[in-house]
């Protein structure tokens, strides 16, 4: 029966049978982790002959006969750049290869605007007052902490099921103080949704009021793909390429997920005059990115075939766990009219929307239980979720055992929370 058709008696009477039930888990002392988006441990084994890519100093040698041990190539080294242009669809000279963190290259790339200002002689974003970025929610909470961190206001838009809404987005770019906007365009952190044909065109022909607008496009899940249908995403450099927005992209890249998130490879993408302006400023900062670790990628990944080879053992794993969570949300909560839940076909994540007011209830209830989940309202700006709503789930880590009692407590705390709130009104 729909608890929002419960009366009184019928609420209190499902309360006790949840309470018990609640309580009963809670004496187990489970200690259950679904936090993070982090590669599971079988994930890790599948690179592990990364560790032994380079085998002397014999190894250490480009294509070209440069020794990596030394100073020099500030842009990396170039083979693995030719690679990862290959998977990206994108000009290898339009690449820098960073160190292992793609946030890093994230975070510098604001700060380098906020100090230096962006192509084009506009002025540094620190003399121009206030400044804004475009947020769509739910999205990535760690996008977010680097405005806030940088002191810029953080302006948010809702995700449609195909992308950022644009008509949103449209009028808020007409504010010349709108400096730039956070996209996980494939997959997209939280909900899975990638953005449509129709999304991507909207955003590569805008016309922001800022000559010095950016859109930070982060490709974190581009090869992500769990099954045999995965979505199409459209290169927006292609529809950028030549046109009065040829400078509108930054895009963003790593193998944090695909070998070692702490040992990967970070990729930055743009246009030349971005990354010529780019690669002049990174020249203050360091005299070249670790090659050696770019190299041992090189040769272990080998080209792009194998890299979409590997990401099939990567799906072979992950597949199950998305699996297990949408078949527990729909034997457990699949009668709630108020729940809803996303089914990508890839990305590390799903969105989960509970009975508004109650997220937060949640995910304390889930804790005191043993089962510590992404806390609510981290998928929105300054972590306020004006409705209280979203659970970011992030099944990769357990295994499917741990997944399947962690997914049994969760969805016994979304209903329990629920009554809770229904019994109080």
């Amino acid at each position: 029966m729909s608890y929002l058709k419960m009366n009184a008696a019928e609420l209190q009477n499902e309360y006790a049978v949840l309470r018990a039930q609640y309580e009963s888990v809670c004496s187990e002392h489970l200690s259950l982790d679904m936090s993070r988006g982090k590669p599971c441990t079988e994930q890790l084994g599948l690179s592990d002959e990364l560790l032994f890519a380079l085998k002397s100093k014999d190894d250490c040698l480009t294509a070209s006969g440069f020794d990596i041990r030394n100073y020099g190539l500030p842009g990396g080294v170039p083979e693995l750049a030719a690679l990862f242009a290959e998977l990206l669809d994108v000009p290898a000279e339009n690449i820098i290869l960073g160190g292992n963190s793609s946030l890093n290259m994230m975070y510098d790339t604001v700060c380098r605007a906020i100090l230096f200002g962006t192509y084009g002689n506009c002025l540094p974003w620190k003399d121009q007052g206030k400044i804004k970025f475009i947020c769509p929610v739910p999205g990535y909470d760690r996008h977010f902490s680097i405005c806030e961190r940088c002191g810029i206001d953080l302006v948010p838009v809702s995700m449609t099921g195909e992308g950022p809404n644009m008509d949103e987005v449209e009028e808020l770019i007409k504010d010349p103080s709108v400096k730039g906007m956070w996209c996980v365009p494939k997959y997209s952190n939280p909900t899975g949704e990638t953005y449509s044909d129709a999304t991507v065109k909207r955003i590569a022909t805008m016309r922001p009021a800022a000559p010095d607008f950016r859109v930070f496009w982060d490709l974190a899940y581009i090869i992500h793909d769990l099954d045999e249908t995965p979505d199409k995403l459209l290169n927006i450099f292609d529809l950028t390429r030549g046109t009065e927005n040829e400078n509108l992209v930054y895009a963003f890249f790593s193998t944090s997920k695909i070998t070692y998130p702490g040992a990967g490879i970070a990729v930055m993408v743009s246009s030349d005059a971005n990354i010529k302006q780019a690669k002049a400023d990174i020249a203050f900062q360091t005299i070249s990115p670790d090659k050696i670790n770019q190299l041992r990628h090189m040769k272990y990944l080998k080209n792009a075939d194998t890299v979409r080879d590997l990401m099939k053992k990567h799906a072979a794993i992950l597949k199950p766990k998305f699996e297990t969570c949408v078949r527990y949300f729909e034997e457990n909560l699949g009668g709630l009219e108020f729940v809803h839940w996303t089914n990508p076909h890839g990305g590390y994540f799903i969105s989960l929307d509970v009975m508004n007011g109650t997220a937060k209830r949640v995910t304390t209830l889930c804790k005191e239980a043993g089962v510590t989940l992404t806390p609510a309202g981290s998928t929105f700006p300054y972590k306020n979720d004006p409705e209280d709503k979203n659970i970011r789930i992030a099944p990769s880590y357990p295994t499917i055992e741990e997944l399947e009692k962690a997914l049994e407590i969760a969805c016994l705390c979304v209903k329990l929370a629920a009554v809770e709130k229904l019994i109080q009104a």
